[in-house]
């Protein structure tokens, strides 16, 4: 499991980091709400652990901004701020645990077991749309107007990340870091080759969406113009 750690405490910031290094997580760490968002967009964390008070931008600004881009990274926030009203506005923002500080490192492990044991909210049976376009994961299958066609695992997982993103520039390394994994040994021209492909499906369906290169950054999923 990847965990981005956004603290603005450098005590706590580290102390977090090498416990939960310790327990064998990967994790990254920043202290301000821009430089979160940005690591976010750019790559696939499995948690995000979210403090409130950050300098910039407060932590319930910053994950208002992480669902409006349709992320469902699971968030568990870590603040000081303990009243009921406090803990209401943070899981009505798109939080899904809330942890009060001062707080023991082993309850802070129970509450990420228990996310991990929670299904992924894209579940089986859901499918995803954009426009005039309809992908089921189930079946591979991606339908638009001028009829179907089977999508491979991988892109199916490629279109995905597209269709919960429409007319966002979503750069090469949160693509290859969402479809191939972070960590993977994935030659950069593999991607090309997949958007290739995805270009040839939306062709066959006759959709009105396209696949536009976004030169020196990365792709975008937006209405074909001539």
């Amino acid at each position: 499991m990847r965990i981005l750690l956004i603290e603005d405490d450098p005590s706590l910031s580290y102390s977090l980091s090498f416990q939960l290094k310790g327990e064998g997580f990967l994790v990254d760490t920043c202290e301000n709400g821009c430089e979160a968002l940005s690591q976010i967009r750019e790559q696939a964390h499995d948690l995000l652990l979210l403090d409130w008070m950050l300098p910039d931008m407060d932590g319930l600004a910053l994950l208002k901004k992480i669902r409006g881009d349709e992320n469902p990274v699971p968030v568990i926030m870590l603040t000081a701020l303990g009243q009921l009203q406090d803990k209401v506005a943070g899981l009505d923002a798109g939080a899904d645990d809330y942890l009060v500080k001062p707080f023991a490192f082993e309850e802070l492990m129970a509450r990420i077991r228990s996310i991990a044991r929670r299904p992924r909210r894209w579940q089986k049976g859901m499918s995803l749309s954009c426009r005039d376009l309809i992908y089921d994961p189930d079946e591979k299958r991606l339908t638009g107007p001028g009829g179907s066609c089977g999508l491979s695992r991988r892109e199916g997982s490629l279109l995905a990340c597209f269709l919960q993103n429409e007319n966002q520039v979503l750069t090469r390394n949160a693509l290859l870091a969402r479809v191939w994994g972070p960590d993977a040994a994935v030659e950069d021209g593999n991607l090309d080759n997949y958007i290739h492909f995805l270009r040839r499906r939306l062709r066959a369906v006759d959709s009105c969406l396209s696949l536009r290169t976004v030169r020196g950054v990365g792709y975008r999923l937006e209405v074909f113009h001539e």
